[in-house]
């Protein structure tokens, strides 16, 4: 088991935008409404290519391996990445709550705790104006959600020293 991290900011409209945060699905019959197989041409374009965090977090693992920013095998490596994501974002948080120091200590040993047993972490966090900063670690081989998802680097990370390696 080991755990790929994602981020993402960008405006939050197209946070908000969630034909491109969900996977394909089924492939709709010859004869499914108009609507319907618009909405499946447009997952198959959008979806892969697109950095939007999904709506399930174990779907990062379908997006290509170049959107992973960082792979550990421990949960403790994996929070320090997120510690450090949440630290440089916080004074830019929206609501004063999210910035304190203490909040944040608490959410990472949460993350930590939860990564521990397979799970997945995502937080979110409005920031100042009409931005939006999502964070992401998701756990691989297998994950708990989606254990059909393939590794988006192929294979886990090779043991080393403490810190990212390559996704």
């Amino acid at each position: 088991m080991h755990h790929h991290g994602y981020a993402w900011l960008g405006e939050k409209q197209v946070f908000d935008r969630e034909s491109i945060r969900r996977p394909p699905g089924q492939v709709p019959t010859a004869t499914s409404p108009p609507d319907v197989q618009d909405r499946h041409r447009q997952a198959m374009s959008e979806f892969p290519a697109s950095d939007v965090p999904p709506i399930q977090t174990a779907h990062w693992l379908g997006k290509p391996a170049s959107m992973v920013r960082g792979t550990w095998r421990e949960p403790k490596e994996a929070g320090e990445w997120l510690r450090a994501q949440l630290e440089e974002f916080a004074p830019r948080f929206a609501s004063e709550e999210d910035r304190e120091p203490i909040r944040l200590v608490l959410l990472v040993n949460a993350a930590v705790e939860r990564l521990a047993w397979g799970g997945d972490v995502s937080l979110g966090h409005y920031l100042k104006g009409t931005v939006f900063h999502s964070v992401a670690v998701v756990t691989c081989s297998p994950n708990r959600a989606a254990p059909d998802l393939p590794c988006p680097s192929g294979s886990p990370p090779a043991p080393g020293p403490a810190g990212a390696a390559p996704g």
